[in-house]
């Protein structure tokens, strides 16, 4: 198909996609929970960062977070001693443990003190066309305590060939200025511009079948290649094809 059509096929897609619907069976319905700008940022962000392996035992554990939390976020990472830090060993998701969950906690707790929190450290660094560096400086930033190395796996680092799969996927739903009411867009000093696909096997497998990405892995070059793509479908808001690309290849197995 031409571009013209192109953009129409998808354009459709992401109407079928980006609706309320989604979030009964995606992992964004954890933030939903909340209405209070912070507890939705952290929600989300934690529920981001294990958001790897099958949805529902993603939403099961981001569950599990909620309650190591007491359903109060930011409140318990802004308050949270050392002892009630210590008390979140049980949980595990996957590779995702407990010196790991303890020091995500501790982490944001430090930045919510000291850098005025999320959303202060991705827009400081965001461009109007890029928030890639951003996700690489916020890494050095949420890294800057003592912390085992093994723990920094679970922030990926675009300038290191990384899609960023989860981040970029983070960023979406906290920016993106979703009329369908899907995504939050709680952050207003990133531009929708900016954002980058949330690259997944999903989405890579259909933007190849679809001819829009060539590139094999699903890596940064991949991620810059698709974004390339998608921007000329969409400037403005061209991570509104993330809808449409992942239902494509969830749901349709296209």
């Amino acid at each position: 198909m031409n571009q013209a059509q192109l953009k129409a096929f998808l354009d459709e897609k992401v109407i079928q996609y980006n609706c309320t619907d989604f979030i009964e069976t995606d992992p964004i319905q954890i933030p939903h929970r909340f209405t209070k700008k912070e507890d939705i940022e952290i929600a989300g962000f934690l529920t981001a960062t294990i958001a790897w392996g099958n949805r529902k035992s993603i939403i099961t554990n981001a569950e599990k977070i909620l309650y190591f939390l007491e359903q109060s976020p930011y409140d318990f990472v802004l308050n949270a001693s050392e002892k009630e830090i210590k008390s979140l060993s049980p949980f595990v998701h996957r590779t995702f443990n407990a010196i790991d969950f303890q020091y995500f906690i501790t982490a944001l707790q430090h930045l919510y003190k000291n850098y005025g929190g999320l959303e202060a450290i991705f827009s400081n660094h965001s461009t109007k066309t890029d928030t890639q560096r951003a996700i690489h400086e916020f890494k050095a930033t949420f890294f800057s305590l003592p912390h085992l190395i093994r723990t920094q796996k679970h922030v990926s680092d675009p300038l290191k060939n990384s899609a960023a799969k989860r981040l970029n996927m983070y960023l979406r739903w906290m920016v993106r200025q979703d009329l369908a009411g899907v995504d939050f867009g709680i952050w207003n000093n990133i531009s929708s511009s900016a954002l980058s696909c949330p690259l997944d096997v999903h989405s890579g497998n259909v933007a190849r079948k679809l001819g829009i990405l060539k590139r094999k892995q699903n890596d940064g070059k991949a991620l810059a290649e698709l974004d390339s793509a998608l921007r000329l479908l969409d400037p403005e808001d061209p991570v509104k094809y993330d809808f449409a690309l992942f239902g494509l290849g969830a749901f349709e197995k296209f």
